[in-house]
């Protein structure tokens, strides 16, 4: 399995194995991001006010905007399950996944503009879905704009790279779980760390991506430079 880098258009066609790492980050953002929204849309239909005080009324909050939270969540969910058959290379030779995720992309966007107006973590967590909600669609729309010319490699650049941003999600998962856990300690209410866990998330996943994507794009430059004195010999 092997998550497609996606070098210029100039060089070579030959894609570099992504890391171990890398594959199970992915992997472990798309069981938590789909998990989470599986217990959201859980919570909405059969709402449970047994629970801690703390997670009670994040509920409530999310069921006082029901429409709306199902109107993002599930194109998000479905955004998430179909993102790895336009990653890995074992489903190269599909072709449907990719335009599924651009309308069911173009969604998740809109709905969560709407959304951040009621923001658990205020203007903090408010802040950061602007931001790094509108780098999604813009990379949802350039990868769209070269799938329209015909243009595979920078397609699924960008598209890889709309895909990383909305992985956030699954990344802030595991710091809102440490806050709830240390809420007795810290004293922090969802208000006051949501906003810091959506920072978090949404910017280690654009570095990691970034910083992967670019040594790809070194290593394949170093290659192909490296090739070319055989190639001047048997020309």
């Amino acid at each position: 399995m092997n998550i497609r880098p996606q070098p210029s258009t100039s060089q070579p066609s030959t894609q570099p194995k992504s890391p171990l790492w890398l594959r199970i980050g992915f992997w472990v953002c798309v069981v938590i991001g789909t998990a989470a929204a599986i217990r959201r849309i859980v919570a909405l239909a059969a709402p449970a006010h047994n629970g801690p005080p703390q997670v009670a009324g994040l509920d409530d909050a999310f069921a006082a905007h029901a429409g709306l939270t199902l109107a993002h969540v599930i194109p998000a969910t479905l955004f998430v399950l179909i993102a790895p058959l336009a990653v890995f290379d074992r489903f190269a030779r599909l072709r449907w996944p990719e335009r599924i995720l651009f309308p069911l992309g173009a969604v998740v966007g809109l709905t969560a503009y709407a959304m951040a107006a009621y923001a658990i973590g205020g203007w903090t967590e408010r802040s950061a879905i602007y931001l790094f909600d509108t780098l999604f669609l813009y990379s949802l729309a350039r990868a769209f704009a070269h799938f329209e010319r015909g243009e595979p490699i920078l397609k699924r650049r960008w598209l890889m790279r709309s895909i990383a941003i909305l992985l956030g999600i699954g990344t802030a998962r595991p710091v809102m779980a440490v806050f709830f856990a240390t809420s007795r300690i810290t004293h922090l209410r969802p208000e006051q760390f949501f906003g810091i866990a959506m920072w978090t998330g949404f910017v280690v996943n654009v570095l990691i991506f970034e910083v992967w994507i670019r040594s790809v794009d070194r290593r394949t430059q170093a290659e192909s430079t490296t090739a070319l004195p055989n190639l001047d010999r048997t020309a």
